[in-house]
């Protein structure tokens, strides 16, 4: 946990790589993912770098896998998931790697292609089956006037396509048409003959496949008679507009008969060449698909790598690469073993070794995360990436944000379920994590599953404390409450009030609310709406006062303690005189006033109103003691003597803190540079010593922290500028407590609407189906309304309203805790990773 607290130290590495060992050493880091390269050929073109053609010839094969992939996808073959995890292939692998690919792609496209012109041919000699078969019917039925068999077949020609053109003569076309094209075809032909062609079809039973497409077509088989040459060559150019596939059919029975013979013979022969066409593609498949993840993972980490090579330097002599990379401190032993394993693999004679340098940049932040703290880091760095070694929020998330969310969502039957769901997730993670997450809302969900568990623990304790499960106390230790009334006046009474004084025990409830305050109609919402609204004050302020500690740790850090004095202090001091002041006055009321306490004063009768007194001590105020109509047993106002007073010197302890907030740190800012400016050497002595003087000072400060160097960027400005700075800072930090106190209100309101809302459910719709008496029906109706009610409490209750309630808890800690201390301007260390990369890949892949 100490890694969370502060990101980790980061150095930046000079390394100094022989060339022959480069490619290996880099393949080490890759895969343990413990540094960020820093590109030294930034000006240099992209065309003009070293590995420009390994680079290219990565992405050939990066297209041929990506072809290879979609033939398994088509021909649904299962692709294995790969157990282990390869590494980048060595360089000379490279040409066996290309031809092996190489080899593979063209006996898959020349399998493709003979499949295309087998199925091409099979397709063919099925519609000159199915015309062969429909053109039996056709002929039979055909009656020709005034002609006897023997001067049809004189006349009919057996040409495949056309009749005789002589004068009398009568011809046909006969094909095959998409069935989709046949209305418009028979009106092409009506218009083009004005009726003289005579047309006959006959839909397919089964849709045909199409070679290219892979398609299933439904098509007709036609027949299209008619008289005279012009005619046969409007038909034929019909015919090929309409993409009609016209095939020779004989007008003699016998000869269809052993042309329709022959085609099935065919057929059957076709059909044996495709199943071993299809068989041998699909052995070549499944061997293609074995090794098609394992090859996909080679190829992507060695382009990775030559993308990474591309940014090293080559020295003067030509003998070493240089690069530079950021790494972190405690990683250093390994990067040094990892450039001994990369020079052990290369066989370099030459060992490889990193310098560590001095920089004024402002190193990446590197947050080291597991899976249980990687989702509330995540919820960090969306509101912007940690500076370097500032306090990370992260830490305390764990806690603070699930236990605010339970606040506002208590409800221990509601929190079961978020509960139940996490841990579903959790239990399940492997599985999940093995299969690509194609939804984006599960793959949020699935993020944040040790949040939701975390949500739904707090949830069912905060339930147990207002004693809320699906809106229904339960009543484990019984009740402090005795009715002290008879049984005549229970039975003739609705409603009946009980006096604390007199009818409650001694004892203090053990755990939550009492669940007598289940069945209270009067004052019910008002007694928990009372504690709800002061709990989330308490809470906001011990939130916010945490925020402002946490600044303290910051600048004790970054060497500057003086900001403590500056800013730390007056910050915390009207935080706490003011709002700190109010939760004091609300714990005092709890502790001194009670119904049980035998004098006035200390009665609840007389328990001042805290709102009221927190009003009459900022417009200093005195309040007004209350008295009976006799004007006797009045009421102290206030908590303890002189309370007015020591309200008056808190109230202008706290407005004195906004100009000490407002001039202070501008004062000690401007002071400090006159100082630094008579400690400037004289021109005389600037050539000799300066740049070493200037060296030292950069040395001694080292790498600054965005949260101080917002302030830094302002010590070298204009007087004006730092002013003004410090005065936006000023306005937004007093306004912003009063607003951000304001604001954990939002704990109370959306927890009041949250009880309120499940009790609605509970008895508007399942309460109402209990009280129905009908009879045996009325066990089915309870079981429908019961689903239904189910179905609104997942839907509303569950989900709704739980992100309303993680939503309004991402806004209390983004805005009203860390903005007291963080500023979250730094950068993530994104080191060179192959399982990044990887992740990344695959999430980019459609």
């Amino acid at each position: 946990m100490g890694a969370m607290f502060r990101s980790e130290k980061m150095a930046l590495c000079q390394l100094f790589i022989q060339p022959e060992a480069a490619y290996a050493s880099v393949s080490e880091l890759g895969e343990l993912g413990i540094a960020q390269f820093r590109d030294l050929n930034h000006d240099v073109n992209a065309m003009l770098r070293k590995f420009v053609n390994e680079v290219r010839l990565c992405d050939e094969l990066e297209r041929k896998l990506r072809f290879f992939e979609a033939e398994i996808i088509k021909d649904e073959v299962p692709i294995p998931d790969v157990e282990d995890n390869p590494k980048a292939p060595n360089p000379r692998e490279l040409v066996d790697l290309e031809a092996k690919f190489e080899q593979t792609e063209n006996e898959l496209r020349e399998l493709s292609q003979n499949a295309v012109n087998l199925k091409q041919n099979f397709l063919e000699l099925t519609e000159l089956k199915n015309v062969l078969d429909k053109a039996e019917g056709f002929f039979k039925n055909l009656e020709v006037a005034n002609a006897s068999d023997l001067q049809t077949r004189a006349l009919m020609q057996d040409e495949p396509d056309s009749g005789n053109p002589d004068k009398g003569s009568l011809g046909f076309v006969a094909g095959v048409v998409p069935k989709a094209k046949v209305p418009g075809f028979e009106r092409m032909l009506w218009r083009i003959s004005h009726g003289n062609v005579f047309l006959r079809q006959a839909d397919l039973e089964e849709p045909l496949e199409e070679p290219k497409t892979g398609n299933m077509v439904q098509k007709t088989v036609f027949v299209a008679f008619f008289q005279g040459e012009q005619l046969r060559l409007r038909v034929k150019k019909v015919c090929t507009g309409f993409h009609a596939a016209l095939y020779s059919c004989p007008t003699v029975a016998e000869e269809r008969a052993d042309m329709l013979s022959g085609v099935r013979t065919r057929l059957q022969d076709l059909t044996v060449v495709l199943n071993q066409t299809k068989d041998h593609r699909q052995r070549v498949l499944q061997s293609v698909a074995k090794e098609l993840n394992r090859w996909t993972m080679m190829v992507r980490k060695m382009k990775a790598i030559y993308h990474t090579l591309n940014g090293f330097n080559m020295d003067v002599t030509s003998r070493c690469l240089i690069a530079e990379c950021w790494v972190p401190v405690n990683d250093l032993p390994r990067m040094t073993q990892a450039l001994q394993d990369g020079g052990v693999a290369s066989g370099s004679s030459v060992a490889s070794f990193l310098n560590i340098i001095e920089t004024s940049d402002t190193p990446p932040t590197y947050v080291r995360t597991n899976k249980f703290t990687a989702g509330f880091q995540t919820l960090i760095d969306s509101y912007g990436s940690i500076t370097y070694q500032e306090v990370n929020p992260g830490l305390f998330t764990i806690i603070t944000f699930p236990f605010l969310f339970a606040i506002m969502f208590g409800d221990s039957g509601h929190g079961l379920i978020l509960f139940a769901f996490g841990l579903y997730m959790i239990l399940t993670e492997k599985q999940h994590l093995k299969k690509k997450i194609t939804n984006e809302i599960w793959g949020i969900f699935f993020a944040g599953r040790y949040i939701i568990v975390l949500m739904g623990i707090f949830s069912v304790y905060t339930g147990l404390i207002y004693n809320d499960i699906f809106s229904k106390s339960i009543n484990i230790f019984g009740s402090n409450w005795k009715v002290s009334y008879n049984s005549s006046t229970l039975r003739s009474n609705d409603e009946l009030q009980l006096n604390p004084a007199t009818d409650y025990g001694d004892n203090i409830y053990p755990l939550g609310m009492d669940p007598a305050w289940q069945l209270a109609e009067a004052n019910k919402i008002m007694f928990l709406n009372s504690f709800k609204m002061k709990l989330s004050i308490i809470f906001g302020f011990f939130h916010m006062g945490f925020g402002v500690i946490l600044g303290v740790v910051n600048h004790i850090h970054f060497r500057k303690p003086i900001n403590i004095l500056l800013e730390t202090v007056p910050q915390f001091l009207f935080l706490l005189l003011l709002f700190g002041y109010l939760v004091s006055l609300m714990f005092a009321k709890w502790i001194l006033y009670g119904a049980k306490n035998d004098e006035l004063l200390t009665s609840e009768h007389c328990a001042p109103n805290v709102l009221i007194t927190f009003i009459n001590m900022l417009l200093f105020k005195e309040s007004d003691a209350l008295c009976n109509s006799e004007g006797e047993d009045c009421c102290d106002p206030y908590f303890f003597n002189n309370q007015r007073m020591v309200q008056a010197v808190m109230v202008l302890v706290a407005l004195l803190c906004i100009p000490w907030l407002l001039l202070a740190k501008p004062i000690y800012i401007i002071r400090s540079q006159k100082k630094n400016r008579q400690k400037v050497p004289s021109s005389e002595n600037i050539e000799g010593n300066g740049t070493i003087e200037m060296e030292h000072r950069d040395e001694e400060a080292g790498p600054v922290s965005s949260s101080e160097g917002n302030h830094d960027d302002h010590e070298g400005g204009e007087t004006s500028d730092i002013f003004i700075y410090q005065g936006i800072h000023t306005i937004e930090y007093i306004l912003g407590t009063i607003s951000h106190t304001a604001s954990y209100l939002r704990l109370w309101a959306l927890s009041l609407a949250h009880s309120q809302l499940s009790e609605v459910l509970w008895s508007k719709i399942f309460h109402m189906a209990l009280g129905m008496d009908l009879g045996y029906g009325g066990g089915v109706l309870i079981y429908l309304i019961f689903w239904a009610w189910s179905f609104l409490t997942l839907s509303i209750l569950v989900l709704m309203e739980g992100l309303s309630a993680f939503l309004h808890t991402l806004r209390l800690h983004w805005v009203e805790f860390m903005s007291k201390f963080y500023t979250g301007t730094g950068y993530l260390f994104t080191p060179f990773s192959f399982k990044s990369i990887l992740e990344q890949e695959d999430n980019e892949a459609p």
